[in-house]
């Protein structure tokens, strides 16, 4: 038999099995260009190189490496010419972590298609959470390492534990409920950790109905799950991912550090704006001390007293004026009476006589023996008397009242100012003042006493109150400062 009789030989023999096998990928080309890609396969023992055409390949949808186990599907092929057997390649998939990690990939790049991982969704970390939620293992290391961490950098929060399984396929329902209580008892950040593991223990982290809870948590969540290298969908749709448990509890808690740097800042903040306080009030009360009403007594009282000095000058001058008004009309109808009664007198006789004897006719009339025309006469006489003198009667007190009324009314003015200018000499006099519990200090000369320079210790003093004079002796002096006033 030819080689080539031998190889085809060999070659129909080894075509007509198809078999599936597992193995380590040792070497790997995957080059452009090519028609197919080529790697080789290996366990313990042995070595098989392999093939696997482009769109099979591509088919497949595995990213394979180095070191990856996989399983394939194919069958024995012999090149004839270069005497080389190969294995051609039908299917090929991921065994064990690789196929876990396979469908991680998956549903990490759903989410992704999705927005869940967009860093714009992502809420931000409040600076001094007094309320931290804790979702983890209460027998791991991760639950002490984060309470241990808190501890020495913000004792002041306040840990809502919730202890749930981190492990098994019951864990990411767990995890949920666990993230559900401490939001509903108010935490303010979220903490889902977990100890290192195999890639096969961090699968509870890479539920898909996990990382949509996380997206959808209120309040910001954060993840510290395994290692620095490991990573999970749920450190995918975090707000922050941490590396390890600790470094979680770093993250939402302040360094003690950088609290005492902001309460230096803060507490200069503060010294600064109480001097400026105090520096302003002070610069206040100094311009309030400089005020002339301040600094002479009789500054307070002169304006009052000049406007006092003033009404009384006004009502001094009115008063006499007015009485001088009345005289001079009182005069002038004095004169007008005199002036008639005398024309009254030098009436011509002949009118004299006419009245005279008209009176005298009327008297005998009356003195005659009574007669019906007299005695009418008399009764109309007798009735009509007494009624003018009742109309006179009444005209005199109807101008009485009217008299009496103009003369109040021409007072009432005076005396209402009268009462306004002496209840404000009250108001303003130095006795009032006296009586509402002030003093005033006067030196042996009856000098006032305005500051503490002019008391002297041993000096004697007179301190007059509202119902008397104390007599004292200065024991000593004490400047006014600005705790004083404040």
């Amino acid at each position: 038999m030819s080689v080539s009789a031998a190889m085809q030989l060999a070659k129909g023999a080894l075509e007509g099995v198809t078999v599936r096998l597992v193995g380590e990928i040792s070497e790997l080309s995957n080059k452009p260009g090519y028609k197919a890609v080529y790697f080789t396969v290996k366990d313990k023992s042995a070595s098989l190189p392999c093939m696997m055409w482009n769109n099979r390949f591509r088919a497949a949808g595995v990213q394979v490496a180095v070191g990856q186990l996989v399983e394939l599907t194919g069958r024995f092929t012999l090149y004839a010419a270069k005497g080389r057997m190969n294995f051609d390649v039908f299917s090929l998939a991921p065994v064990g972590e690789g196929q876990l990690r396979l469908q991680v990939a998956n549903l990490a790049r759903k989410l992704s298609a999705e927005g869940l991982a967009d860093p714009a969704r992502k809420l931000p970390l409040p600076a001094y959470p007094l309320t931290i939620g804790l979702v983890t293992s209460p027998r791991g290391d991760a639950v002490h390492d984060v309470l241990r961490t808190l501890r020495r950098r913000f004792p002041v929060a306040r840990v809502l534990f919730s202890g749930v399984a981190v492990e098994g396929p019951q864990a990411p329902a767990g995890i949920v409920e666990g993230m559900r209580a401490v939001v509903h008892a108010g935490a303010e950040v979220v903490l889902v950790v977990r100890g290192g593991g195999s890639y096969e223990d961090l699968m509870p982290f890479n539920d898909e109905f996990l990382a949509r809870m996380i997206v959808k948590c209120p309040v910001p969540v954060v993840t510290g799950i395994g290692h620095e290298p490991d990573t999970s969908i749920a450190d995918m749709v975090a707000d922050l991912r941490a590396s390890t448990p600790t470094a979680a509890a770093e993250a939402v808690s302040p360094a003690r550090e950088n609290l005492e740097a902001l309460f230096d800042a803060r507490r200069s903040s503060l010294d600064a704006c109480v001097q400026r306080a105090l520096e302003g009030s002070a610069a206040q009360v100094g311009r309030f001390a400089g005020r002339p009403v301040f600094c002479d007594p009789n500054a307070l009282l002169a304006a009052s007293s000049q406007g006092v000095d003033l009404c009384a000058d006004r009502l001094g001058r009115a008063l006499p004026a007015s009485l001088d008004r009345d005289r001079a009309q009182a005069d002038r109808l004095r004169e007008r009476l005199g002036s008639a009664l005398p024309n009254a007198l030098t009436l011509d006789a002949a009118a004299v006589r006419r009245q005279r004897e008209r009176l005298t006719q009327a008297l005998s009339q009356v003195l005659d023996p009574p007669t019906s025309q007299t005695q009418r006469a008399r009764e109309r006489l007798v009735h009509v008397i007494p009624q003018a003198c009742e109309r006179t009667r009444m005209s005199l007190d109807h101008e009485q009242r009217r008299l009496r009324s103009a003369g109040c009314q021409l007072l009432e003015p005076f005396r209402r100012q009268a009462g306004l200018s002496a209840a404000q000499l009250d108001a303003l006099s130095p006795l009032a003042v006296l009586g509402r519990g002030y003093s005033i200090a006067r030196d042996g000369d009856g000098g006032v006493v305005k500051s503490v320079e002019q008391a002297k210790p041993g000096q004697p003093l007179d301190v007059t109150v509202s119902d008397g004079v104390i007599e004292c002796c200065v024991s000593g002096v004490r400047r006014a400062g600005v705790d004083d006033i404040a």
